[in-house]
């Protein structure tokens, strides 16, 4: 039976690891005012950043699909660990060391299983560096020297070897405490006649890692002419290693291309290697297979979609290279960064430039680069005879809609211009109007679009309404939390729980009667048991007393939901604020409390007990009087 983690360890871990820092490995973040920070939400796709994180609270929640928690959630939720692998690696990267319960810790048979598969990638990522330094290694050395790469560059990468015999790196493993079964699962060993053999054997080894920095996997390149299989060979698919989810070098690059809104797609480990080694330090490439979906979602979050940014991919000029590059263009639009290639001299992919040329070849052929738009246009064009009408026009069908889909207004007009020119059509606004109703239809088909098809948000749209919600065990009509009905009661329970400081203690004075959207009273229900505003207001466990007194999941992300928006004020929320919001929540349960009297006294009629009657009227009294007062003084009427 796996040990429990000690509770003190648990908490020691989520006070020690910082969420920002843990959500920055995977996607960029900028300021969003109040402390909080932005990005795109790396659990659905947006155009624009719904995802907010509050350093100071510890907690995330995105405003577009609803996730939310604190930094345990956001991993087990982004690397789908269980609990306990979550503070297992966040306690190594804290330094922390973690007791456990019920008869103790077993190492190999109490972590899980993903825990395992990465410490097994890690030590053997350790056993091929080393190997490199071994005599048999000679091979893979003269390689790495003949293409410009030295000792320094292939530690800085993690380069390795794999020994030639059946299973090296088998036995070695074995001996660190690892199964057969869990060796074969990871794709580091192979089932062979007489039990699990290398999979890897006699090849130089990159290590592929993923965004947070972790070997998942390894790329390996033929170095015997005697070796019967694939120049390279990856690790296959596995619990760890998703060939169309992983870029190589991203771990190295992701800071640069965050900072500089560009990131550079090459073709191979040693172009990566090339690129980094002559300053081109935003350059990653794909691992044995075409650059496609879910590597766009990697670099769309560290990019944040910003107009600004941009993508250039590097290309053979021969026939095979043009037809990646054209691949990569169906997916243009799926970038908001502007898409570019270059295109390398000779068929010299990067790495044999900076051998031939030096450093700053490989720099300038960067620079060189042009639009993805206006290379697909011209490889389109060049397929007609434009000598005759009937090349021209042919040529202007299959053409005119790759320019009406550039995003870009006014580079689709320049385009359009510059397409005419191509063809030669002398009437250049006749190619003009044929791009602008073609994107216009585009347009429309989008507005007009089948169901489960709906068009792309404007990255200028204001967010969409929040969906409604039935309210906690109701059947009724669904509940809109964001109605000016329930709007104040929303700001102020957000002041509660980030600044409580300033609505205690009146606040603590309010009953969850007084807040007239269920979900909200629930809310309140939780303050009092996490104890009060006042309590938090100088107590670090504050927020996380409330998430833990939610009764279930949808109160829980709705603490958090509520923890993280950015309250309604541009000017650092103070006294004078809250005071305002907490007037209007008290002012709103009087008069309504006034218009059940009111009711109550129709309903009694002329003929009710004179004392009865004498009641009800002294408590209508006494809360008219109230109500005056709250109007008239405002917060010092509580």
């Amino acid at each position: 039976m796996a040990g429990r983690i000690n509770d003190d360890d648990v908490k020691a871990v989520r006070d020690a690891v910082p969420i920002d820092a843990v959500v920055s490995e995977y996607l960029q973040l900028r300021n969003a005012g109040g402390g909080n920070l932005k990005g795109l939400c790396p659990f659905h796709d947006e155009k624009s950043p719904s995802f907010h994180v509050s350093p100071a609270k510890g907690l995330y929640h995105c405003f577009g699909c609803q996730e939310g928690g604190d930094t345990v959630d956001f991993v087990m939720k982004i690397d789908h660990l269980s609990f306990a692998e979550t503070i297992e690696r966040l306690a190594a990267q804290a330094g922390i060391t973690l007791r456990y319960e019920e008869g103790g810790y077993t190492p190999g048979r109490q972590q899980g299983e993903r825990t395992r598969l990465v410490e097994a990638h890690k030590a053997a990522a350790q056993y091929y560096t080393d190997q490199l330094e071994s005599p048999e290694a000679e091979i893979a050395r003269r390689f790495l020297a003949e293409r410009g790469f030295a000792q320094d560059a292939a530690q800085h990468f993690g380069v390795g070897y794999s020994p030639a015999g059946w299973d090296h790196l088998t036995r070695y493993l074995r001996g660190r405490g690892f199964t057969d079964k869990e060796l074969v699962l990871s794709g580091l060993s192979q089932e062979g006649r007489r039990g699990p053999i290398d999979r890897f054997r006699g090849r130089l080894m990159w290590p592929i890692r993923d965004i947070a920095g972790e070997v998942v996997g390894f790329g390996a390149r033929k170095l015997r002419d005697d070796d019967n299989g694939p120049k390279y060979l990856n690790t296959p698919e596995t619990p760890l290693y998703r060939k169309s989810q992983v870029l190589y070098g991203i771990d190295l690059a992701k800071k640069e291309i965050a900072k500089s809104s560009r990131a550079v797609v090459v073709e191979g480990y040693t172009d990566v290697m090339a690129c980094h080694l002559a300053g081109i330090t935003t350059a990653i490439a794909t691992c044995g297979t075409a650059f496609g979906e879910g590597h766009i979602k990697i670099l769309r979050r560290l990019l944040m979609d910003n107009s600004g940014s941009e993508v250039v991919f590097t290309f053979d000029g021969d026939a095979a290279g043009q037809k990646a590059a054209l691949r990569a263009f169906e997916d243009d639009q799926k970038f908001a960064a502007e898409t570019s290639i270059a295109i390398t001299p000779g068929g010299m992919d990067p790495c044999d430039l900076r051998l031939a040329k030096g450093d700053q070849a490989v720099a300038d052929l960067v620079e060189s680069r042009t639009p993805l738009f206006e290379f697909a246009l011209r490889q389109v064009v060049s397929r007609h005879n434009l000598d005759t009408p009937v090349g021209r026009a042919a040529a202007l069908d299959e053409a005119a809609p790759i320019v009406a889909r550039i995003k870009n207004s006014a580079i689709q007009h320049e385009s359009a211009v510059q397409l005419a020119g191509m063809l030669g059509i002398l009437d250049t606004q006749f190619v003009v109007r044929r791009v602008a109703q073609l994107a216009r239809w585009a347009r429309e088909r989008g507005r007009d679009g089948a169901p489960g098809q709906g068009r792309p948000q404007r990255r200028d749209a204001p967010p969409a309404a929040e969906p409604q919600r039935p309210a906690p065990g109701a059947g009724g009509p669904a509940l809109n939390l964001r109605s000016p009905a329930h709007r104040v009661e929303r700001e102020l329970l957000k002041l509660a729980l980030q600044r409580p400081d300033l609505v205690s203690p009146a606040f603590d004075a309010y009953g969850a009667d007084e807040f007239t959207a269920p979900p909200y009273a629930v809310v309140r229900q939780c303050i009092e048991e996490a104890g009060g505003a006042s309590a938090g207001s100088a107590d670090g466990d504050y927020l996380a007393r409330v998430r833990d007194a939610a009764p279930d999941d949808t109160v829980r992300a709705m603490v958090t939901e509520l923890a993280v928006e950015p309250l309604h004020t541009r000017r650092d929320p103070d006294e004078a604020y809250a005071g305002v919001q907490l007037v209007a929540v008290r002012l709103a349960a009087v008069n309504q409390r006034v218009t059940e009297i009111r009711g109550t006294l129709q309903r009694l009629g002329p003929r009710a007990d004179p004392q009865q009657l004498a009641a009800v009227q002294n408590e209508l009294w006494v809360l008219q009087q109230y109500g005056q007062s709250l109007r008239e003084r405002g917060a010092a009427a509580l």
